[in-house]
């Protein structure tokens, strides 16, 4: 059975779920469809009361619900009650802001006379989610609470390593009072998420993970002619220009880099710092690192959480000596971490060079690059030198140079002295690499809608 609880802290088998069959993904689609066709129809103030309630439900049990993530995937307590609390922000946006950001548009004619043209946003229907394990609840609310305040009915395939988190999401929504088939959580297999997505009655799909994952749903929603969004990697550029207030600056990049245990698309992955505070930054940083304390990510003095699985510790670690062998110097940081567990040494890499294939990776964990920059103009060109394109940061003293220098960085998101802003009010997703696409505020919940025109006319026939 592919779907499993297995506690990264300790590498236990909690419980094992077997794989949705054919019989229950049909049942699912059938469900969702039948659920959409009277959804649509629901005022925005029904749907407004229901995301309320869920996020009631997930502030009322935060530490229950915080709980299941340290379990499953690792993360400390304090992050696990953030992304619940971030969760029930998400609902709380929507239900205040939906309507609004999906009324009827009435578009300037060029001739009155002629008549009126109005542009509506209708729910398309039947959408799939695809959800990674790093923020199992943040991931789900971010595609659900848009896309159900447009109308549309939500099919869930989450990661095989968060089976409970995906379920108790379920159940939250139907104690919220979400009319059974809005939300359906299914341990699909990726055979049948090709079925799910031929289904005519599925017209989209959502995906937020690998760019190997990325590439082959894009292609199979493709050639089911179905919309598709992709939020994938991310090698953040962590960019510090020689006035920046360095004690500050080096707190940010250690939390940056290692906040989730490293496991973050829009972490500070790759370190870009100018020539002459080179030296400075790379002392301080390295002494920040050391402090970090691994161990039970349950333990409140706990500071640095296991990864995910041990899968994904030996991933990292095979990264880093590939990364050694083709030239870099990798540097091991702080107190030994536990045997016991999915850890992974903290580790600053330097001496990469863009002919090592390590230069243009993403390192999913504890692993820092360090790149000196000969001046503000190479540091740019550095931080643009990446396949990918989701976030990135600029550290100074002076913010409205901050700004100028953050406009000429290739991303989807940056921001001026911190890491990133992960917020329901802010707009999240990339360019090249990392995907295309918008989720949450405005941009998120009209990627699964029609916009559909509405032309009045009042003129005479021609003939």
């Amino acid at each position: 059975m592919s779907y499993a609880t297995i506690n990264p802290y300790t590498n236990e088998v909690v419980q094992q779920f077997p794989d949705a069959s054919d019989t229950d993904v049909q049942e699912a689609i059938t469900q969702a469809d039948v659920t959409f066709q009277s959804w649509k129809k629901t005022t925005f103030a029904q749907r407004a009361e229901i995301l309320r309630t869920a996020a009631a439900l997930l502030r009322k049990d935060k530490r229950a619900y915080a709980d299941l993530l340290t379990l499953e995937m690792g993360k400390l307590t304090t992050e696990a009650e953030a992304e619940v609390e971030l969760s029930a922000q998400i609902f709380e946006y929507y239900a205040a802001n939906a309507q609004a950001l999906l009324a009827p548009e009435k578009l300037p004619v060029a001739d009155p006379a002629e008549g009126e043209a109005i542009v509506v946003h209708e729910p398309l229907g039947v959408l799939l989610a695809i959800e990674p394990w790093n923020f199992p609840y943040y991931q789900i609310a971010r595609i659900i609470a848009p896309q159900l305040s447009a109308g549309n009915t939500i099919l869930l395939k989450h990661a095989s390593n968060v089976p409970q988190s995906a379920a108790i999401f379920e159940k939250l929504m139907l104690e919220a009072g979400l009319p059974q088939g809005g939300f359906k959580n299914l341990y699909a297999t990726r055979k049948q998420i090709e079925t799910i997505l031929n289904d005519p009655r599925v017209q989209g799909v959502a995906l937020t993970g690998s760019e190997d994952a990325g590439a082959v749903v894009a292609a199979q929603a493709a050639k089911a002619l179905k919309k598709s969004t992709l939020e994938l990697g991310g090698a953040d550029a962590f960019v510090v220009l020689a006035d920046a207030q360095m004690d500050k600056t080096v707190k940010w990049a250690v939390f940056g880099r290692h906040w989730n245990g490293g496991q973050v698309c829009v972490s500070s992955k790759r370190m870009i710092i100018v020539d002459q505070v080179f030296d400075d930054f790379l002392q301080r940083y390295t002494a920040g690192v050391a402090d970090l304390r691994a161990g039970n990510p349950a333990d409140a003095t706990t500071t640095l959480a296991p990864l995910s699985s041990q899968k994904a510790a030996d991933d990292v670690r095979e990264k880093i000596r590939q990364a050694v062998a083709h030239g870099a110097t990798a540097t091991e940081v702080g107190p030994k971490v536990p045997e016991q567990g999915a850890f992974v040494q903290p580790t600053i890499l330097t001496n990469v060079t863009p002919d090592n294939p390590a230069y243009y990776w993403e390192f999913f964990g504890p692993v820092s690059m360090l790149f000196r920059a000969k001046d503000e103009a190479d540091a740019i060109r550095i931080a643009n030198d990446s396949p990918f394109g989701l976030g990135g940061s600029v550290f100074t003293a002076d913010t409205t140079h901050g700004a100028e220098v953050a406009a000429q960085i290739s991303t989807g998101m940056v921001f001026v002295n911190h890491p990133t802003m992960v917020k329901a009010d802010l707009p999240f997703g990339g360019v090249r690499r990392s995907g295309y696409g918008r989720e949450l505020i405005g941009l998120g919940i009209k990627e699964f809608v029609n916009h559909k025109l509405i032309g009045i006319v009042d003129i005479d026939a021609p003939f």
